[in-house]
């Protein structure tokens, strides 16, 4: 289990370079990035970030998004509460190591003993491994083009990624149909980063009347 997590991590982190990489070409410096790394930690809210200010997006629309899709994270903690215990600082550390990878590596353990463990192990190093990541992308972000190594199909590439389970259910189809339509239609008229956060309105089509995603 313990290596499993480690491996997690270490995947993660080589992905991180192509975000340190895209940072500073949308115009951060290096300790932007990294700083951002540190906090945020939460990859898809930052590649949207970046994503929108490299299109010419305001800060508020970038921001918007990144807030959107991190907002999946309070979820995570919720179910993590159950099995995470201690005082408020352990409490506060745990908060910023709950991301995809940390819960789905700890949901998978039966034992509660291992659940815990699971999670520090893959958030701790997950943690580690994105933000060294970041700091070898955005140093070498200045001389390398991205385009040259296909790095700027990293953020899109990120989010079909993202997406791509919830395409073996119908309303997943739906939703997904339904926001690349809004996003199509509502790309000429409105601002850099707001056709996105129109789109997220199909997400309703993927929510039962009791009030469970499918």
């Amino acid at each position: 289990m313990i290596s499993a997590c480690v491996t997690l991590g270490l995947a993660v982190g080589v992905y991180a370079i192509s975000f340190g990489v895209a940072a500073v070409s949308a115009g951060a410096s290096t300790a932007q990035a990294c700083v951002m790394s540190l906090l945020v930690f939460t990859g898809a809210s930052q590649f949207s970030a970046v994503s929108v200010i490299a299109g010419g997006g305001s800060i508020g629309s970038a921001l918007s998004g990144a807030l959107l899709l991190s907002a999946r994270n309070g979820v995570f903690g919720l179910a993590n509460s159950r099995r995470l215990t201690g005082r408020l600082p352990t409490r506060l550390i745990a908060a910023q190591l709950t991301i995809d990878e940390s819960t789905a590596m700890c949901a998978a353990q039966d034992d509660p003993v291992a659940q815990r463990a699971a999670f520090w192990i893959t958030g701790g190093s997950v943690y580690v491994f994105w933000n060294i990541g970041t700091l070898i992308g955005a140093l070498a972000g200045g001389a390398i083009d991205p385009k040259t190594f296909g790095l700027d199909a990293a953020i899109p590439a990120a989010f079909v990624a993202m997406i791509w389970p919830q395409l073996r259910t119908s309303r997943g189809r739906m939703a997904v149909l339904l926001g690349g339509g809004i996003c199509l239609v509502s790309i000429p008229v409105l601002p850099i980063g707001l056709p996105i956060l129109a789109a997220s309105l199909a997400i309703m089509v993927g929510i039962r009347r009791d009030g469970v995603t499918s």
